[in-house]
């Protein structure tokens, strides 16, 4: 049977009103509790009731709309899907949202839960999460709908999988291999492996760590490069060993792993094997999230796991669109799913204001004409105190590059301008110019008519006070790391952007909020 819709009563009880009023502090309860049937009114409710199959028999699901407002509470309150249900007998606060004051039994289970949270995800319901605080918001008079002017930024978010060196990453994940034979055959997890590592004659499984069971110099290269062999020798008996057994084909997706760190850390090339100088690009980094990896925040901090971006609406301080990707993914990468959303929304950018680590991205470079770009450009280096590329004339128009001189030469974006030999030889200019026998040349950014107009643009009091506007989405990201925490609660990238995006709810929910309390804005009925 499909959900029914949930219809809790708009105005307080008497018992509720006495629950509000002893609220001091975390005002989101309140404000849900007031407000929740405008965020879930009937049309949202029956997207939600698309996320489950019309069955004939059993009872009716549980109103996703409590579900999906339980959601927000969790993310709100940092807690465990275990402390979910707790609370929805112990807390008044969230009984007070949830409809169920003075309840002695939860209103759902904890299956119940991660169901709806998997149908969420499958069918991008989370994304109209955060559409549904917007649209909320623009039934104030203090939002409306208009081309966003926004910044876009970044932070680290650290992965939830355990990251492990080369030798402990492939004894995991052959320990993993070994954990699913002996889960098949109805043996405990920690004996049971013990007793399937012997049988595989591979007893330095069953440790939790591989290198202590090694037990090897790993300061000395030559106890190293042997440690290595032994652990290859390991794989080789695993796989040999779970081909006839029970479970053989679900253990091989771990051993596949081992077999992927083997790939990318070992160097097979030599008469023996040993570990690779530098690192693999997209190494793995964990068994249990293939998808995190090493991040870099700045030439001196790194991270390990995903970045999350955010952006942020200048005018109303709303967040509209958030994206996450692998932590060595470039900036320029998110840009693709920041538009999707916007698209889907049916929104609009007039301004959008981004660090450089943006530039690249399609977003900028495929932009429209009305849509203007506000970031800081590239610094152009003048090596040896020589004319800069900034010092010759570009005219955009005729695609013609002067020198300082008055030589000119066409010019295409994305390729660089080779001035002759002979014609930079015989300029007065040339010592201050270049110092190559084969003349000077320049080299065209593709987008090198947006770099002159940003570099145009900040030299002026007008501009350099536009680029500070961006300072506000690092506000934001404050905010959202505040509620979503440094490090992930999932593994994988798409089920931290759904804890991205009900964070990113939380947040608006708190701008409407705060806008309406100061302005006394009514949200429509």
């Amino acid at each position: 049977m499909r959900p029914v819709v949930w219809r809790p009563p708009a105005e307080p009880s008497l018992a509720e009103q006495a629950v509000i009023k002893a609220v001091r502090r975390a005002k989101l309860f309140v404000f849900l509790r007031l407000h929740r049937h405008e965020l879930f009114d009937e049309r949202f409710q029956a997207e939600l009731a698309g996320a489950y199959v019309d069955s004939p028999k059993g009872q009716p699901p549980v109103p996703p709309a409590r579900l999906a407002l339980a959601t927000i509470l969790q993310a709100y309150t940092k807690v465990s899907d275990d402390e979910v249900i707790e609370a929805t007998v112990m807390d008044r606060r969230w009984q007070l949202v949830l409809d169920c004051l003075g309840a002695e039994e939860p209103p759902f289970s904890k299956g119940t839960l991660v169901g709806f949270r998997k149908r969420l995800i499958e069918r991008s319901l989370d994304r109209r999460l955060v559409e549904r605080t917007v649209e909320l918001a623009a039934a104030t008079k203090g939002f409306g709908a208009r081309a966003l002017r926004a910044a876009l930024d970044s932070s680290p978010l650290w992965g939830a999988g355990r990251v492990e060196d080369t030798f402990n990453l492939m004894g995991h994940a052959l320990r993993k291999a070994l954990g699913v034979i002996a889960a098949v055959q109805g043996r405990g997890q920690a004996a049971g492996t013990a007793v399937i590592a012997e049988q595989a004659r591979a007893p330095e499984l069953a440790a939790s760590s591989l290198k202590a069971a090694l037990d090897a110099d790993w300061d000395d290269p030559a106890a190293r490069d042997a440690a290595l062999a032994q652990v290859l020798g390991l794989l080789g008996q695993v796989e040999a060993f779970i081909a006839g057994q029970a479970g053989g084909e679900a253990a091989a997706a771990a051993v596949a792993v081992a077999r992927q760190v083997r790939d990318q850390d070992v160097d097979l090339s030599g008469p023996a094997p040993a570990l690779r100088r530098g690192v693999a690009k997209d190494r793995r980094i964990s068994v249990e999230d293939s998808q995190m990896r090493h991040g870099r925040k700045s030439r001196s901090v790194l991270f390990d796991g995903y970045k999350r971006h955010v952006l942020r609406d200048l005018d109303t301080g709303l967040v509209p669109a958030v994206g996450i990707t692998p932590a060595n993914a470039p900036e320029a990468s998110v840009t693709g799913d920041i538009t999707a959303d916007l698209d889907a929304a049916g929104r609009t950018l007039a301004e959008l204001h981004i660090d450089r680590a943006y530039l690249a991205s399609a977003l900028v470079r495929d932009r429209g004409p009305d849509l203007q770009i506000f970031c800081k450009a590239w610094r152009v280096r003048n090596t040896g105190g020589r004319y800069a590329k900034n010092q010759f004339a570009l005219d955009f128009t005729a695609g013609q590059l002067t020198c300082p001189a008055g030589a000119s030469m066409r010019f295409e974006p994305g390729k660089t301008v080779h001035f002759p030999k002979d014609t930079c030889a015989a300029c007065p200019l040339r010592a201050r110019c270049t110092a190559s026998s084969n003349g000077r040349s320049v080299a065209i950014h593709p987008d090198e008519a947006l770099l002159a107009e940003l570099r145009h643009r900040q030299q002026t009091p007008e501009g350099r006070a536009k680029l500070r506007e961006r300072v506000a989405v690092e506000h934001a990201l404050a905010h959202v790391g505040h509620w979503q925490g440094r490090r992930a609660r999932y593994l994988g990238t798409r089920k931290n952007l759904f804890d991205l995006r009900r964070v990113a709810a939380v947040h608006n929910l708190h701008v409407i909020a705060r806008q309406s309390t100061a302005h006394g804005y009514p949200l429509a009925a």
